[in-house]
């Protein structure tokens, strides 16, 4: 089919701009007397003329008689003419302005508007991002994250869809968490944030068609990973796509999102609930088995007997939630027992061991740190707290905050020291327990605390609200201070690299510990001396801590320069980890260039990683901290009660 050319005529006439030919009022009338029913029926009549003429000759005179004296008919003219891009009316004389305005105007021409980053008619990738001329540094920010995800996609639905995880360099997928399309369901989420709306189709339709197989057939998987990972996802992709409440609206979105019925979602998510309660189910304690096998619905403990304390203190928020929606109490109260379980167990200083056995219910060993099998314990702490504390039913969950602040207690005295010469503030630990020494190892997993200490202090208002209700104590604020020491410790781990990616472990230059020639690579770094990088610990896995906390201290504390920290560690992803075929891949060693790459994508850089960089350009209503607490897999799930902005001030202040 041939295109006409459009014409600079086509495009006056399309958006009214054409303009129009001087004609008196006396000629309009005239005219269209004279061409009217009046001239065909009463033409031929002599004394129709004469009524015709006289008419005409009135009307003419009262037109004129409403003009100033001197003034002529033909000078009453309206014009329109294009001043950039919109319409202006000029009028030439005086007389009836606003009258002939209003009877001229027309509403503006405004041009279709597309959903943030979402595809439109052919699915181009240019169709989906805005002009970025014409739009913040932030939004730019945002649209470069979305351009990082849906390459990392579209490595994965080329190589490995399907699989939990692709292989970026050997392009091909692997099955390392149970073979239940982990990747598709812990991105489902990021790509209904980013408004990628032909992504949530894919992984949607997938969860809808394919996932019910995989949960009848698939065998062991880990209780821990499996609900962070793919419970927490679907509960996170219901509530998003308006399952809960009809709506997307709630939670800050501007897209109608496509994909599934949200039910779907809710439906998946509670067929794997119910195999994963055989892990609670077979325990003769309180504590949960660390083994699922999902066909058999059977479970079992770990090859050593024992489960990491993290692990089962972090799968309050996923089941409680579930238990809300389906009105099924015995997901929630399983999870819950666990936590009252724990509280009843000695502690020091509110710390505890990182294992826990299932058999006996106590605690196995003596090593204490926040990092790995250790972390999210005290995480979930303060976010089951803020999940459950204006809920309904009336359980009080008063015994969290007070679990939560004295553990933090116990951080401080026990586990901050800084490192010298330049005092930067970091989290060690007690491998032998109380009763050992200080190791000032800290994972990068432990980068998660800055923005758990600052949800604690602002129970996710802004500072400067929080301070205005009278809700934040000395003490809130003496934890928020320290939130962001420690988040500069870790942005320093970035910035000390030569790649500027962290390394998995820093260990820090202390009076009683040094090793030399261990340092970072980047010359220009300050905290050179500071920072100690063993060869064993210098991989980088893509891990989102570091950015999680960046993006909720810069929510709290509204602070710009947590944005140019996310910002420099995004660049360094792109420029060290991309790969050309698609997706990203970790790295041996970020202490070189060029640094040698691991073969391997985990799910939570799409999933985590890349989420929390997004929300970190964004605006600050998608997804309000007073009203969503996202889970350790970064899944966002709603606060009890919080439906209504408006109860906010009461609850909290009541708490």
């Amino acid at each position: 089919m041939a295109v006409l050319p459009i014409t600079s005529h086509d495009v006056q006439s399309d958006y009214d701009n054409a303009k129009f030919r001087r004609r008196s009022v006396f000629k309009v009338i005239t005219q269209a007397a004279l061409t009217s029913n009046v001239r065909r029926n009463c033409g031929s009549c002599g004394v129709g003329k004469l009524l015709a003429l006289l008419m005409i000759a009135g009307l003419a005179f009262l037109t004129v008689a409403h003009t100033n004296p001197g003034i002529s008919a033909a000078s009453q003219i309206v014009q329109h003419i294009s001043v950039k891009g919109q319409e202006k009316l000029i009028k030439e004389g005086n007389g009836n302005a606003e009258v002939w305005k209003r009877f001229w105007r027309k509403p503006p021409r405004l041009p279709p508007r597309l959903p943030p980053h979402g595809k439109a008619g052919n699915d181009s990738l240019a169709a989906e991002v805005h002009n970025q001329q014409q739009i913040s540094g932030s939004a730019v920010r945002q649209t470069k994250v979305a351009e990082a995800f849906r390459h990392a996609w579209t490595g994965y639905k080329n190589y490995a869809m399907g699989s939990d995880e692709l292989r970026p360099l050997s392009k091909r997928g692997v099955d390392g968490l149970g073979g239940l399309g982990a990747t598709i369901v812990d991105s489902l989420d990021t790509a209904m944030i980013m408004g990628l709306n032909d992504i949530v189709r894919e992984a949607g339709y997938w969860i809808e068609k394919d996932l019910p197989e995989r949960l009848n057939e698939k065998g062991q998987v880990n209780l821990f990973e499996t609900t962070i990972r793919v419970l927490g996802g679907l509960l996170s992709a219901y509530c998003l796509s308006g399952g809960e409440n009809g709506t997307t609206g709630d939670w800050g979105s501007r897209t109608m999102l496509d994909g599934p019925n949200p039910k779907i979602y809710l439906e998946r998510a509670q067929d794997l609930a119910d195999r994963l309660m055989s892990a609670f189910t077979s325990s003769p304690t309180a504590i949960p088995f660390s083994d699922v096998i999902l066909r058999e619905r059977s479970a079992h403990p770990a090859p050593d007997g024992l489960s990491s304390t993290s692990e089962v203190s972090s799968l309050q928020l996923e089941f409680s939630y579930l238990s809300k929606l389906s009105g099924n109490p015995k997901y929630g109260d399983a999870a819950m027992h666990v936590l009252e379980h724990l509280k009843s167990l000695p502690k020091f200083e509110g710390l505890v061991p990182i294992y826990i056995s299932p058999q006996s219910g106590h605690f196995s060993g003596q090593n204490i740190r926040l990092g790995s099998r250790g972390d999210s314990y005290y995480e979930y702490l303060i976010k089951v707290w803020l999940q459950q504390r204006a809920g309904h039913g009336g359980s009080d969950v008063s015994y969290l905050r007070e679990m939560y602040d004295e553990a933090i207690k116990g951080v401080k005295h026990q586990l901050v020291q800084k490192s010298i010469p330049k005092g930067l503030v970091f989290v060690g630990e007690l491998p032998s327990g109380e009763h050992g020494s200080f190791y000032p190892k800290m994972d990068h997993l432990v980068c998660f605390l800055p923005g758990t200490l600052a949800l604690g202090a602002t129970r996710g208002l802004t500072k400067q609200r929080a301070m205005e209700e009278g809700l934040m104590t000395i003490e809130d604020l003496e934890n928020l201070k320290l939130a962001e020491d420690i988040m500069k410790t870790c942005y320093e781990m970035y910035a000390v690299t030569t790649t500027g990616l962290a390394p998995e472990i820093a260990h820090f230059h202390t009076q009683e510990f040094y090793e030399d020639g261990l340092q970072g690579g980047n010359k220009s770094s300050e905290f050179l001396d500071d920072i100690i990088i063993r060869y064993a610990d210098r991989h980088n896995l893509l891990r989102p801590e570091t950015v999680e906390s960046l993006f909720v201290l810069h929510r709290i504390t509204q602070d710009p320069k947590y944005q140019e920290w996310g910002w420099q560690i995004f660049q360094a992803f792109e420029s060290h980890t991309k790969v050309d075929s698609g997706g990203y891949s970790s790295l041996n060693d970020v202490t070189v260039l060029p640094p040698s790459r691991r073969d391997k994508m985990e799910t939570f850089f799409l999933g985590e990683t890349l989420k929390y960089l997004y929300l970190l350009f964004g605006d600050d209503n998608v997804l309000p901290l007073d009203r969503f607490v996202f889970n350790t897999e970064a899944h966002p799930l709603p606060i009890n009660g919080k439906g209504d902005e408006n109860d906010h001030k009461s609850q909290t202040q009541a708490s």
